[in-house]
């Protein structure tokens, strides 16, 4: 069971780096105002989703201690996220503050995850 948890908590990794790769390499174009959601954005967030879920599953299912009330608010963040990349992904440019947004939460997301104990 610990190399499956290590093996999703690595998947979780590699999700957040493609949500938030994928926004770095759009600040250029997000200050020109011509920024777009990129579908390794959608596809780290739903990598993250995905392996979040299984992760607090099997972390339960070991008996392992689980901060419901931290997934709870990571899963929101990551609700909101997914949210706006799936239902803006097809536009040839994203509003400025919506694209700011989505990299603030993701970075908010991450801080929760180190920070939160």
């Amino acid at each position: 069971m610990d190399v499956l948890i290590h093996i999703l908590v690595a998947l979780h990794i590699i999700g957040i780096a493609s949500l938030l790769g994928g926004f770095l390499t759009q600040m250029k174009a997000m200050g020109q105002g011509t920024a777009r959601f990129v579908p390794a954005m959608l596809h780290g967030a739903l990598a993250m989703l995905v392996t979040g879920v299984l992760l607090v599953g099997l972390n339960q299912a070991d008996d392992q201690p689980v901060d419901n009330i931290k997934i709870g608010v990571k899963l929101a963040l990551l609700i909101v996220i997914l949210g706006l990349v799936y239902v803006k992904r097809d536009e040839e440019t994203v509003e400025k503050p919506l694209f700011a947004l989505v990299g603030a939460l993701t970075t908010a997301n991450v801080f929760i995850a180190v920070l939160w104990t």
